[in-house]
């Protein structure tokens, strides 16, 4: 099978590579040497942006639809869509970051990812989503995006002493959900596929790996679709939820990020859940996650085998092993370059202090991009709509899935991330 070089700038994985890169070289070469400071407020938020901040603010959202665009543009998608309801989708991420500022909500930890979601619900729940808007909605990539950007916030080090656990935790574990999803589901008459498609998108990372195992296999759209949904509609509650048990029984930041990372399915409301809760497990929730992530190809790989060589028992179909490095997520790549930059290049030839000062720019785009992320989910997420889907065989197994992985994921975290059995990594 020829190596499809197109891939390089017509898939989604791979623009977020590039202008996650793009945006940490703006920084890096202080092209962009400050971005809208939004003030803290207690009861006018009117005065939250300078007239100077104002101007930053315009340009930052030129900025970023701008570099938007040229990924869609290269993917053939509708970009003069996309452009029309982009200021929206920005605007939105403005006020929720603004309300995050407000002093006695900022005091009680309430932060902007989830006034970003909360806005984006309202409008698709209330009054619905407008089909204009949708074009501008691109969660899966803003995400991807902020994720590489993040690597740049995690020292290379860290993720070495993490991911060591980290992968060592999600293998044992992602094993045993997904044998006991598949297990559930099969016992509650889904079909191989669904059941694949379900195990693997609650043992692994919800949309992307449903994804990747509905292509493996080559699986029912409806069916993915299908568990697609249940993990949008679990999300949400759980990336709230999560923080606030960790908070009230009093977990580690280690653990709780450990926790978060290892048990809910979506990469976005990961990363979410763990900035509700502390910079810390931000950072152990998107490494769990990441080693995760890393395994998609894995798995997407072993399925095409299996449902070649046994379930559909046809000869001629031997799946490559190149199918590995096209289903592995390429953002990840990005993540990992980007710390290695930081942590092994800026760090030892700038400084610290001057590769602190990158990294407040750097930050302060991620902020951007996960804004704009979860604006853009809630906007998508209609509960109505999935609470009807949700009914049936299929929502059992997920919730019965769901909550084996829960409870299966905290013990692991205390074990490998508590200081338990070893030394706490972070």
């Amino acid at each position: 099978m020829p190596i499809d070089w197109s891939s390089l700038w017509k898939r989604e994985d791979w623009w977020a590579v590039w202008l996650g890169l793009v945006v940490l070289a703006l920084a890096i070469t202080n092209i962009v040497t400050r971005l809208p400071k939004i003030n803290a407020w207690t009861t006018d938020p009117f005065f939250v942006l300078t007239a100077n901040g104002l101007i930053d603010l315009f340009v930052l959202g030129l900025g970023l639809a701008a570099i938007t665009s040229v990924a869609l543009l290269a993917m053939r998608q509708q970009v003069r869509q996309y452009l029309l309801g982009f200021p929206t989708i920005f605007i939105l991420a403005f006020l929720a970051q603004v309300l995050s500022k407000q002093e006695v909500l900022n005091s009680l930890g309430i932060e902007y990812v989830l006034w970003a979601l909360v806005f984006g619900l309202l409008i698709s729940n209330i009054i619905g989503t407008p089909k204009w808007l949708e074009p501008a909605t691109k969660s899966e990539l803003f995400i991807k995006i902020g994720l590489v950007i993040l690597g740049a916030e995690i020292l290379f080090g860290t993720i070495m002493k993490a991911g060591a656990l980290g992968i060592f935790e999600v293998t044992v574990g992602l094993m045993m959900v997904w044998y006991f999803a598949y297990f559930v589901s099969k016992k509650l008459g889904l079909t191989k596929s669904f059941s694949a498609v379900m195990a693997t998108a609650t043992s692994v990372c919800g949309v992307s790996a449903a994804i990747a195992a509905g292509g493996a296999i080559e699986g029912d759209k409806k069916e993915v679709s299908y568990v697609i949904s249940l993990v949008l509609l679990f999300a949400a509650p759980m990336m709230v939820l999560f923080p606030a048990i960790g908070k009230l029984i009093g977990m580690p930041d280690a653990v709780a990020g450990a926790w978060i990372g290892g048990t809910i399915d979506n990469t976005a409301s990961v990363a979410a859940s763990g900035a509700l809760y502390s910079d810390q497990a931000l950072q152990i929730a998107s490494i769990i996650k990441m080693s995760q992530n890393i395994l998609i190809g894995v798995i997407a790989f072993l399925l095409a085998l299996y449902w070649t060589l046994k379930v559909n028992a046809t000869t001629g179909q031997q799946p490559k092993k190149i199918e590995i490095w096209y289903r592995f997520p390429k953002f990840v790549i990005g993540f990992f370059v980007a710390s290695i930059v930081f942590s092994l290049i800026l760090t030892p030839t700038l400084g610290s202090g001057a590769v602190s000062d990158i990294s407040t720019i750097t930050k302060g785009f991620r902020n951007w991009f996960f804004a704009m992320t979860f604006v853009s989910i809630g906007l998508n997420t209609n509960f109505k709509e999935m609470i009807k889907i949700g009914k049936g065989k299929p929502l059992i197994a997920f919730i019965v899935a769901t909550g084996w992985d829960t409870i299966l994921s905290l013990i692991t975290a205390y074990v490998f991330f508590g200081g338990i059995f070893f030394p706490p990594p972070i």
